[in-house]
């Protein structure tokens, strides 16, 4: 019996079938035979039997994934994905099952050894997932530029590697919470690694300039997470029930929300749909103006959007082939909504419009909820939950004078104009509290420099809606920004004079701060001011269209707009060079400042949720999105979004415990190293209770300070006006005005 009802899925594209599928199931099974990956134990365990492989059905996934490869293309692609279940499958049974994570390791270090970026693999394969994978990069690298297999060879580890991540939580008996999860999914289920393949089976490759964009990662993500989340569905009762395994969707939200499995599997899904809608947006809106942006020319345009239609291939047909493969639970699933004519159900002209209509009509009330939100809504008497931060605040003996000096910092700057901050506002915002906390140990130049940096993205932060906002003004904005990576040399290239207070500020901090930096460095700490800058943009585009972000990308996106990764850059100076780079880009230390960036933003939610949903008409607000996206009250929301913040102190606390010593003993580190990162994971336990004591002890947020003059006047709730069958064009027609 199945642990739930499949949901009703969003699909709006038809699934079509590669004409060469039967060529490709004879290629793949010789292939696999001779790979010894069909009836030959390993380690005393048949992995897959004849029976195994033929109902598993890899090469009908991939004729349905890559409907528009040819022959030789689609028996490459069938051997890849053959290679990759065959290993997911070998790793359960020989660690997994066992929980032997030493020789798992080993395992994982020797799979690298088969995926040189450049040169010849120089060593011998001993099982069939080592010779699979010489087989399979011999045949596929050569093909491919040197960008393409340098993004294949990071898919391909993050893939391998991040199985760790799974045998570690069962062997912890641990669920991850749902931020975690999405982050990691991402990894260990590959679909990165199948938008590779993507790229190659259509014989297109996105442009270098543009791959590393944001609008390319967000439709990579939103891609992943789809493609995950529709297979956590599937795979609910053979992963749960049978294998024993944590890392599911479905039971992430049925912890989590603390629900029955069949709300956690509505949940999943309608978090699936979401991101198909992100996906939309931004390959409508956000791709084209890239391609103007960077200049990218009509072959590469081609390229891209064949790249982007191969995305949506694969989404469609990689649920068609979940419908059939007897690898998942989806019985009665194709007789329910009606399947191809193989199976019997109806088909003909007008049937796939029918499916996709269907589809489109029952996720029309989420993706409504995401444009009719009315700004200024009166928010309810709301009472804050308990908040979770176990760290003590400790304050830098120099705050007093870090008060004293940012006034005259900013007068010298431009930045108190009268429009946007005068001196009463900086006086109430009180920033030099939050850098005293957050860098307890700093000297008085390193606390005056960080409070500069802090009142500087503020004043940014509150600038751009006032200023752009107000106006619509895209354009200016994007100018401004623009702008911005003049005053931020990496080689000391001379700066115009600055034309603006922000541009002025902005000189000032990066010779103070840049200076002293390794270009390395240098070069990660532009990164994060230009991150911060340029996710302004994406809060007004959000904004001129009056659009709720998908939860997701909201996260994500909040790292940046919130400033995380300038402030704990500011952190690494103290110890940066004792500690290896690539270090930084571990599991373990992603896992530490991300849940930390996560919680310090939710926190901020929470305190300003009043301040900008009521008075300024903001619509980025975990509170909100919540609400949105699970159409549930304000209190409900703030208790989930305080449930969450707790689960990301719990993970920052996981990762600190846990995974730091790990990584030691994993990279084998110098005491120096040991002492440098474990001082780092220090000082973000001070960013973290520097910014609660902040939070909790300034004026930005009280009833006071947002009761300013001049506040907009609260709306009355929305009128939906009639109701009814046959009134629902009516009441879109009357909310879709107000939405644009």
């Amino acid at each position: 019996m199945q642990p739930f009802a499949l949901p009703e899925f969003y699909m709006p594209y038809p699934a079509r079938l590669n004409p060469h599928l039967e060529g490709a199931r004879d290629h793949s099974k010789a292939w696999a035979h001779t790979m010894d990956m069909i009836d030959v134990p390993q380690h005393g365990t048949v992995i897959w039997d004849e029976h195994d492989f033929d109902s598993h059905d890899y090469a009908l996934l991939c004729a349905y994934t890559h409907p528009d490869a040819g022959a030789p293309e689609l028996d490459l692609i069938t051997d890849w994905y053959v290679w990759v279940f065959y290993f997911d499958d070998h790793f359960l049974e020989l660690f997994k099952r066992t929980g032997d994570i030493d020789s798992a390791r080993g395992y994982l270090d020797r799979l690298a050894l088969f995926m040189p970026v450049t040169g010849e693999i120089t060593e011998e394969p001993e099982n069939p997932v080592e010779r699979g994978l010489e087989d399979l990069w011999n045949r596929t690298v050569p093909h491919r530029s040197e960008g393409w297999r340098r993004r294949f060879v990071e898919s391909t580890r993050n893939l391998l590697d991040e199985s760790l991540w799974e045998l570690a939580n069962i062997n912890e008996g641990r669920v991850a919470n749902p931020i975690e999860y999405i982050e990691m999914r991402r990894k260990v289920g590959g679909a990165p690694w199948s938008a590779n393949l993507i790229e190659h089976s259509v014989h297109a490759e996105v442009p270098d300039a543009i791959a590393s964009s944001r609008p390319m990662e967000v439709l990579r993500d939103c891609f992943a997470d789809a493609v995950h989340l529709r297979n956590d569905l599937f795979s609910y009762q053979r992963e749960v029930e049978d294998e024993g395994e944590l890392s599911n969707g479905v039971l992430v939200f049925e912890k989590f929300l603390g629900c029955t499995t069949q709300e956690a599997a509505d949940a999943v899904n309608d978090l699936l749909t979401s991101r198909l809608h992100q996906f939309e947006h931004t390959a409508l809106t956000e791709v084209p103006a890239l391609f103007d942006q960077h200049g990218v020319d009509p072959a590469g345009r081609a390229e891209t959007f064949a790249y982007v239609k191969g995305l949506q291939d694969w989404q469609s047909g990689g649920h068609e082939w979940h419908l059939r493969s007897s690898r998942y639970m989806n019985e009665g699933a194709l007789s329910r909504r009606g399947g191809p004519e193989l199976l019997g159900a109806p088909t003909g002209l007008g049937t796939s419009a029918a499916r996709i209509f269907s589809s489109l009509v029952s996720t029309a009330p989420q993706r409504l909820r995401s444009f009719s939100h009315r700004p200024h809504e009166v928010v309810g008497p709301i009472e804050r939950p308990e908040i979770y931060l176990p760290f003590e605040v400790r304050l830098s003996p120099h705050l007093a004078g870090a008060r004293e000096r940012v006034v005259g910092w900013c007068q010298a700057m431009g930045i108190l104009d009268g429009v946007v901050w005068d001196e009463r506002k900086l006086h109430a915002i009180d920033l030099p509290l939050c850098s005293a906390g957050i860098h307890p140990d700093a000297s008085a130049d390193e606390l005056d420099l960080t409070s500069a940096w802090l009142a500087w993205g503020t004043y940014g932060d509150d600038y751009y809606p006032v200023v752009f906002g107000a106006t619509r003004n895209l354009a200016a904005a994007k100018l401004t920004t623009e702008r911005f990576k003049l005053f931020l040399p990496l080689d000391g290239e001379p700066m115009p004079p600055p034309e603006s207070p922000l541009e002025a500020g902005l000189a000032d901090l990066w010779s103070r701060t840049a200076g002293p930096m390794g270009r390395e460095a240098r070069a990660a700490f532009r990164k994060a001011v230009v991150d911060m800058c340029e996710s302004w943009l994406w809060e007004l585009a959000n904004q001129a269209e009056n659009r709720i972000p998908d939860p997701i990308d909201y996260v994500e996106m909040r790292r940046k707009t919130f400033g995380s990764d300038l402030t704990m850059s500011l952190s690494r100076l103290s110890h940066g060079r004792q500690v290896a780079p690539e270090l930084y880009r571990t599991r373990t230390i992603q896992a530490i400042e991300h849940s930390a960036m996560d919680y310090a933003c939710l926190l901020n939610d929470v305190y300003s949720y009043r301040k900008e949903i009521q008075y300024e008409g903001e619509l980025h607000n975990a509170v909100l999105v919540v609400r949105n996206f699970l159409d549930v009250d304000e209190q409900t929301a703030h208790e989930i979004v305080n449930d969450l913040m707790t689960a990301r102190m719990k993970e920052f606390e996981h990762a600190v415990d846990v995974g730091l010593p790990g990584l030691f003993e994993d990279y084998s580190l110098e005491q120096d190293a040991r002492a440098a990162l474990t001082a780092y994971a220090d000082e973000l336990k001070d960013w973290l209770a520097g910014i609660g004591n902040w939070h909790e002890n300034c004026a930005r947020y009280t009833e006071e300070e947002i009761r300013r003059p001049g506040a907009p006047e609260p709306a009355r709730p929305l009128d939906f006006g009639p109701t009814g069958i046959g009134t629902e064009a009516l009441r879109i027609s009357s909310i879709l005005p107000a939405a644009r």
